[in-house]
């Protein structure tokens, strides 16, 4: 593997060193970055092309330039803008605010699209199956900047104005039950008996559920509370036992279901704790979690313990996950009042200014987030989907899908543990592109929301003819693009046993 890594570290270093040569070129030549200069016929004028030509070395030859670049690279300087701003803390700046807002869009995007793609598979052209394609169709030929725009208007500026008097109207309640009574139908399959249970019993619990946030206008001061934590973690921890390890042998399950129980008996405990911390001491409390709850793996696990630990650390996580949401939806009531009762933001990374404890500024972190996150999801999850979707299908085709079938193993077994991880591989290629191309940011969404990221750093490098913010935002991208193949390429051969590195 060392030696895989090596070469293909020096063919990536050659592939970059052209491709930054001609991208330099490219952008020196694209136009004069004294254009504004020249039309300034003033002493102050003059000095200042001066000075640029100067910290630009636009007297120099572009492949002279080049290599003066190229040199401060390899020290670790990224040059000066024309406007005298250090390229390194520009990029440094602009790639935080990136990662912040498209790391999570990604991970959710793929994670949605991929489980949505492979129950898509799972149940071929059943309703659900048509469905979702339908629906996917639509959110991929969407224009972003018209999502954006949408979701600007009616996930925020309605949506706060109807925050003051938070209640749902009764044929809204009705509309949402039954679309969710749809869909529940539409999962199971199974006789027309079975499916019209299915249908009432999502009408009834959706419809139920949404008269009672309705009527406590639960909306306004929002909250999960120990019985909700309780039932949903218990029934998450029995779920992913169930999908990993089955229920033929109880002691997996009884690791993550003990896990997930004594996240529930701290729960009360916690809540003094988490007052106010850090994020230090967060993950100090999930890397303490981890620990207790591998320990409850080896203990209960018995001769399963290789199944039992996994599935208790994420029962565990998944709990502790449902205490910090609890706690953070605590100080919405009063983080909501400190912006005027608009908590939904509409543009920026954050409130100017704003100061608080940590759970109101992370609620105004995850507000400004919101718009942003779900205008990406949405279009993201369409291609996840169909990807995953027909490489599932193509899976379950298989020769060696239909002789574990025949071998009389369990149809989770030979959903999980054969289909699904060869049907990654092929997704394998398309995660490794998404996530290398996290870092070039999102440019048309940065631009409707006023981010300050990688994408406004392009454009605008680009549109005043300034090249080493262009040639430190293609650097940036180039190593992030050759990296994350190098890690597709290995996780080929770990989902795949045929493959070999060397």
């Amino acid at each position: 593997m060392l030696a895989f890594i090596a070469r293909r570290l020096a063919t990536a270093t050659l592939v970059l060193l052209v491709a930054t040569f001609i991208m330099y070129v490219l952008v020196a030549l694209s136009g004069d970055p004294l254009a504004d200069l020249r039309e300034q016929n003033t002493p102050e004028a003059q000095q200042k092309m001066a000075f640029r030509t100067k910290n630009m070395q636009l007297d120099v030859p572009v492949p002279l330039r080049y290599l003066s670049w190229l040199a401060g690279v390899f020290r670790g300087d990224l040059g000066i803008s024309k406007n005298g701003e250090d390229v390194a803390s520009m990029v440094g700046s602009a790639m935080t605010a990136t990662l912040q807002l498209v790391v999570i869009a990604t991970v959710l995007g793929a994670v949605i699209g991929i489980t949505i793609g492979i129950v898509s598979a799972l149940r071929q052209y059943s309703a659900f199956d048509h469905a979702i394609t339908f629906a996917a169709f639509v959110c991929f030929s969407l224009p972003l900047f018209w999502v954006a725009t949408m979701l600007k208007q009616y996930v925020a500026i309605e949506f706060n104005t109807w925050l003051k008097d938070p209640t749902i109207p009764i044929g809204v309640i009705a509309a949402i039950a039954v679309l969710a009574g749809l869909l529940w139908a539409a999962v199971f399959t199974g006789s027309a008996k079975l499916r019209l249970s299915a249908f009432a019993i999502g009408l009834v619990s959706t419809g139920a559920v949404l008269f009672f946030l309705s009527e406590t206008h639960w909306f306004a001061d929002p909250g999960l509370g120990l019985p909700f934590i309780a039932i949903v973690s218990l029934l998450a921890a029995a779920g992913l036992a169930l999908l990993i390890s089955g229920y033929e042998h109880p002691r997996p399950l009884y690791a993550a279901l003990a896990a997930a129980a004594v996240g529930i008996l701290l729960y009360l405990p916690l809540q003094s704790l988490l007052a106010d911390p850090s994020v230090l001491e967060l993950l100090g409390f999930a890397l303490l979690t981890a620990v207790v709850c591998a320990a409850i793996g080896y203990g209960v696990g018995g001769l399963l313990r290789r199944q039992a630990i996994p599935l208790a650390i994420a029962s565990g996580l998944f709990t502790a996950a449902l205490i910090f949401v609890d706690r953070l939806l605590q100080a919405w009531d009063s983080y909501s009042a400190s912006v005027n009762g608009r908590p939904i933001a509409t543009i920026g990374s954050a409130t100017p200014n704003y100061t608080g404890d940590f759970w109101h500024v992370s609620l105004d972190a995850a507000t400004h987030l919101l718009l942003p996150t779900l205008a990406l999801i949405l279009v993201g999850l369409a291609s996840h989907s169909r990807y995953s979707r027909a490489s599932m299908l193509e899976v379950m085709n298989q020769d060696y899908v239909r002789t574990a079938r025949a071998k009389g193993l369990p149809e989770r077994t030979v959903i999980v543990k054969h289909a699904f991880r060869n049907g990654m591989i092929p997704i394998t290629t398309i995660l490794a592109l998404d996530f290398a191309g996290v870092v070039g940011g999102a440019v048309v969404t940065e631009s409707v929301f006023g981010w300050k990221g990688m994408g406004s750093l392009f454009t605008k490098a680009l549109h005043e003819v300034d090249p080493l913010p262009v040639m430190g935002f293609f650097l940036v991208v180039g190593i992030s693009i050759v990296l994350w193949n190098m890690i597709a390429d290995v996780a080929y051969a770990y989902l795949d046993p045929r493959i070999r590195l060397s």
